[in-house]
C-alpha cells in the first residue's frame, strides 16, 4: 500500500516563501504522475501543479511564475517551492500521486493516493 506524507506548511507574510514536501512510502510500487492540490472551505479542491515521472510540469494560471514543482524519483519525493505568496494562496495543500504495481499473481494494480494535507496561511 502506498502512503503520502506532507510537510512544510505554516504561516507566512504576503510576499514570503514556503516549501512543501511530499514523501511516498510503501512496497512494490511505482509512482507515476504527482500533483499538488489545494482547497479552501466551501470550495472544491483545485489542481495547483503536476509533474510527470519524466519531469514534465504544468501549473494552474494563478501560480505560474511563482510556484515550482519538482521531484526526486530515486527518493520518491516531491516538492513545491512557493514564492511571492499571496493571501489568496491560503489553503490546505494536498499532494497526490498515481501509482502502479504488479501483484504477486502477476496482475497489474493501479491507484491514486492522497496525503493528509498541510495548512498554508498567508497573512496580508
Amino acid at each position: 500500500q502506498v502512503q503520502l506524507v506532507e510537510s512544510g506548511g505554516g504561516l507566512v507574510h504576503s510576499g514570503g516563501s514556503l516549501r512543501l514536501s511530499c514523501a511516498a512510502s510503501g512496497t512494490r510500487f511505482r509512482i507515476n504522475d504527482m500533483d499538488w492540490y489545494r482547497q479552501t472551505p466551501g470550495k472544491e479542491r483545485e489542481l495547483v501543479a503536476t509533474i510527470s515521472s519524466w519531469g514534465s510540469t504544468k501549473y494552474a494560471d494563478p501560480v505560474k511564475g511563482r510556484f515550482t514543482i519538482s521531484r526526486d524519483n530515486a527518493q520518491n519525493t516531491m516538492d513545491l517551492q512557493m514564492n511571492n505568496l499571496k493571501p489568496e494562496d491560503t489553503a490546505v495543500y494536498y499532494c497526490s500521486a498515481d501509482w502502479s504495481a504488479v501483484l504477486p499473481t502477476g496482475e497489474p494494480e493501479v491507484g491514486r493516493v492522497w496525503g493528509q494535507g498541510t495548512q498554508v496561511t498567508v497573512s496580508s
